[in-house]
């Protein structure tokens, strides 16, 4: 069942942790977004960004932000994602892991903004 609350407090697998590679604490997202970390949890909060708990602590993976922004396609992802029942570490697993027709990952087309390939694959989970 999908959390509407921050983080998913079930255990961050090593392979899907490796797969997402560097990872920000709430504190270091709000730099690099200019924006202060109470508007961080608001942003995880209305699933516009995702944060899972490594370590104990909520943590944003760094792809999700590219030159001070996030990433363009990211908040409408995450919601169709959500839709189709994927908690928070299923959506970093498929956000994050090659898909040949895109080619790359989800997270790479979006960075390159290619979203509408990427929300066309995450609408298609849902049925």
């Amino acid at each position: 069942m999908t959390q509407t609350h921050a983080t998913v407090d079930s255990a961050l697998d090593p392979r899907t942790d490796a797969l997402a590679g560097d990872w920000l604490s709430l504190r270091e997202t709000a730099e690099r977004l200019g924006i202060k970390t109470s508007r961080i949890k608001q942003l995880i909060s209305e699933r516009k960004l995702l944060a899972v708990r490594r370590g104990g602590e909520p943590m944003v993976p760094a792809a999700f932000i590219r030159d001070g922004q996030v990433i363009k396609g990211l908040s409408g992802t995450l919601t169709l994602l959500s839709d189709a029942g994927f908690d928070e570490v299923e959506t970093i697993r498929w956000l994050f892991t090659a898909d040949d027709t895109l080619p790359g990952t989800p997270v790479q087309a979006l960075s390159e903004n290619r979203g509408t390939e990427v929300r066309r694959r995450a609408q298609a989970l849902a049925f």
